[in-house]
């Protein structure tokens, strides 16, 4: 093999990031090399009976298009795969049933089968012409070893995606409360950054509601550990549907949830938004909760809802500002039940 050709060969590998940035190089080429009008990589999908072209080098008159997709029975990678025959200059002779070649005006023919690892066929790189040609030995070996270098390519994008998928899902996961489904701690730190940010750059606030559902151990010691997870998804549930198209739902951990959003401009009443938000959320986790297990009554949760200025505070510190808040009002909650209870 030229030692021009070798180079060219080193430098497309060394280049291509994508299979489409190795095989256009490669297409070209080949069609040096054999000499024939069309060079092209094709992907075959045998449980559907298809085959596609997927990236094509046209160079005279037969035109042979991306995107085409043909019956795989009727086409003559899958014949020359059956019979073991890589090149023909007689495709009519050998092959005369096939409609796709007659209508592509095939005569010469040759291809390689592009396999993956564990020899499974992803598709076959080819060349064909309409005239009848020849194709020597340094030809073949070049189709040879571009089907080979395009099929570890394949492999290697292949297992990319792979680990590109398994590091989402991973993260999905360490973002995630198990239980509910929500977002956790992690996740909604993440998201107050990003909050407060924004915030500083249109001068507005972020709002931040901090939820403690009072009497927790109390479910979990009558109804039993199975009727407290069961009520911390329904309360997740309840608190979804309160939200605001823009807002975000997370579970702290045990009995604590915090609702996070984008909050007005800096200078608007806060009392009034907050105290919005509490009667917008508190009825939703108040009343009867129908579990598969038991009902329970549940007469509400403990709110911190604070506008925090991305200008005066960071986020955890405003995690902690509402954190406080709350406990203020489960203080005022337990002081009016036990007021009420002397009075009675």
């Amino acid at each position: 093999m030229p030692k021009a050709l070798l180079g060219q060969i080193s430098e497309t590998l060394t280049k291509a990031q994508t299979t489409e940035e190795l095989t256009r190089p490669l297409l070209t080429l080949l069609e040096r090399v054999t000499g024939l009008e069309s060079t092209y990589l094709t992907h075959i999908d045998e449980e559907a009976g298809v085959q596609s072209i997927l990236f094509a080098r046209n160079t005279s008159t037969m035109q042979i298009p991306e995107g085409l997709s043909v019956p795989w029975a009727d086409t003559l990678c899958k014949r020359a795969l059956d019979e073991g025959r890589v090149f023909t200059d007689d495709v009519a002779g050998c092959w005369g049933d096939s409609e796709a070649a007659r209508a592509l005006g095939i005569n010469t023919y040759v291809t390689t089968p592009v396999r993956l690892e564990d020899g499974s066929i992803f598709g076959t790189l080819c060349a064909a012409s309409t005239e009848r040609k020849p194709i020597n030995e340094e030809g073949r070996q070049v189709l040879s070893l571009f089907g080979s270098l395009i099929g570890q390519h394949i492999q290697r994008e292949h297992l990319l995606e792979r680990l590109q998928d398994a590091n989402r899902q991973l993260e999905a996961f360490s973002f995630t409360d198990p239980l509910t489904g929500l977002p956790n701690r992690r996740f909604i730190l993440q998201e107050l950054r990003r909050l407060f940010g924004l915030a500083q750059r249109e001068g507005r606030k972020v709002l931040i509601a901090f939820i403690d559902l009072d009497g927790f151990k109390q479910i979990n010691d009558t109804y039993g550990h199975e009727a407290g997870d069961a009520f911390l998804v329904a309360i997740g549930q309840r608190l979804t549907r309160g939200m605001r198209s823009s807002d975000l739902l997370a579970r702290l951990g045990g009995d604590e949830f915090v609702l996070v959003g984008l909050g007005p401009v800096v200078d608007q009443d806060a009392r009034r938004l907050t105290s919005a938000m509490r009667r917008r959320l508190a009825p939703l986790i108040q009343g009867q909760f129908a579990l598969d297990c038991c009902t329970i009554d549940y007469p509400g949760a403990s709110f911190g809802i604070i506008l925090a200025d991305p200008h005066e505070t960071t986020p955890e510190q405003a995690l902690q500002q509402a954190d406080g808040a709350m406990y203020v009002d489960k203080k005022m909650r337990r002081d009016r039940a036990n007021g009420a209870s002397h009075a009675a």
